[in-house]
């Protein structure tokens, strides 16, 4: 921690505890995360699922516009809507997995601007291989212990 801030790459999240209501210190951001009143919570943020949902969007957004960039295209502007539900795997024709529930994340982006089929299939592509995308289809090891 630097000061009041947590290090480049550190995010903490504090709760007290008695409620769901978290806040969160990344750099020198800080903000709020909750569950809805139906859910339990006080609705002072965005929910765990909310946030990474922005993750992903954000990312491909970024990720697009900065290849766009790159290429002198005329994109004008990139918005993503995201949806994130479970479904049985069962359901599910091209699921690979053996657990009863399958994550399914909806990700539907809109490209502003003067492009073409080439380039929009391009974009896609490259939407495809966001970082934060990557991250989630692949295999993750998340370590926890307790201090």
């Amino acid at each position: 921690m630097q000061g009041n801030r947590p290090a480049e790459g550190v995010v903490i999240v504090r709760g007290t505890g008695e409620g769901f209501a978290q806040e969160i210190a990344a750099g020198s951001h800080r903000f709020l995360s909750d569950e809805p009143a139906r859910a339990g919570g006080t609705d002072t943020g965005p929910t765990p699922y909310d946030l990474l949902l922005a993750s992903l969007g954000s990312c491909t957004s970024m990720t697009v516009t900065m290849y766009a960039q790159r290429k002198q295209w005329a994109l004008q502007r990139v918005t993503v809507r995201l949806r994130h539900s479970r479904v049985h795997a069962d359901d599910c024709e091209a699921c690979e997995t053996g657990d009863a529930w399958l994550t399914v994340i909806e990700r539907d982006i809109t490209l502003d601007g003067a492009l073409d089929a080439e380039q929009r299939a391009r974009l896609l592509a490259i939407a495809n291989r966001c970082p934060v995308h990557r991250t989630l289809s692949s295999q993750i090891d998340i370590r926890t212990r307790l201090e």
